[in-house]
């Protein structure tokens, strides 16, 4: 894993020295856009809305809107200056909590930490104390000059951070239009959609869910790749098209590998006959 960031996690007077790495990866096949002509990628260019002319990086300088066609302007020193005074290295655990108080619509993105140089022993004490007590640490840490709400739990054996979202950047669910309130629901009806939540729940594997968008696109992809030349604006040779086939069937392969698609739900009346069979065997196997 690559390091992305590294400090410490301070709480009361102990210091953990740690990294930080990413633990999810983005997995979408990015595709460039190509001049159909001569199949060369697009450029864009920087053109002043205003007089219409292509501006240079040393022309560009940043601004807020603040109303429509109204700026307040920055300049390159007051921007560094306050991702100076927001780049302290440290995740500073301000409070403990249950992690069933947080709705998972806080949750952003998840990092595994690490133990920085001579931190496995605390690290080590950190983590026990969590799992111990059940407790989750709620932080505060800044990344790439933004400061971000951010809760700390054990996932397996290494502590997980998770960034999350500040309340005002929740939107609330009352200003969902058009949610139904007070239907009157059937009885009969509701029961039934009971029973079929209960009969199709089971224990969650997340190996049985796959990318069958992502897999069928890597398909393709080799497909096109075994049967037709590369299409660029200059040769690519030949070795470097096979190497390329060979790593689409890894990924594929990588894709598959302990996934199976959801099981298709069973009627209703073919699990109680199921059940019902279960319990006349094991009542026949008790009385013996």
């Amino acid at each position: 894993m690559h390091t992305m960031w590294k400090g410490s996690i301070s709480f009361g007077l102990v210091n953990i020295p740690i990294k930080l790495f990413s633990a999810t990866e983005d997995k979408d096949i990015k595709l460039r856009t190509l001049h159909t002509a001569c199949r060369a990628p697009i450029k864009y260019e920087k053109v002043c809305t205003n007089c219409n002319q292509e501006v240079s990086p040393k022309e560009i300088t940043k601004g807020y809107e603040y109303v429509k066609g109204k700026y307040a302007i920055f300049s390159e020193d007051e921007l560094a200056e306050l991702k100076e005074k927001n780049e302290e290295k440290a995740v500073e655990i301000v409070d403990f909590v249950k992690l069933e108080e947080i709705d998972p619509i806080y949750f952003n993105r998840s990092y595994y930490m690490g133990p920085g140089e001579n931190g496995a022993k605390a690290y080590s004490l950190l983590r026990e104390a969590l799992r111990k007590t059940g407790k989750i640490g709620v932080a505060h840490i800044t990344i790439r000059s933004k400061k971000q709400l951010a809760i700390l739990r054990v996932l397996e054996n290494s502590l997980l951070m998770e960034t999350i979202h500040y309340p005002d950047e929740i939107r609330q669910a009352d200003h969902v239009p058009a949610v139904p309130e007070n239907i009157e629901i059937n009885e009969k009806e509701l029961q039934t959609a009971i029973k079929l939540i209960d009969e199709l729940t089971i224990p969650f594997d997340p190996e049985q869910y796959e990318d069958t968008y992502r897999v069928a696109f890597l398909e393709k992809i080799k497909e096109k790749l075994q049967k037709e030349d590369p299409v660029s604006p200059t040769a690519t040779p030949k070795e470097d098209v096979v190497d390329l086939v060979s790593a689409l069937q890894a990924s594929i392969e990588r894709t598959k590998t302990g996934s199976t698609r959801p099981k298709k739900p069973v009627p209703l009346h073919q699990n109680a006959e199921k059940k019902k069979q279960k319990t006349t065997r094991k009542k026949a196997t008790g009385a013996q």
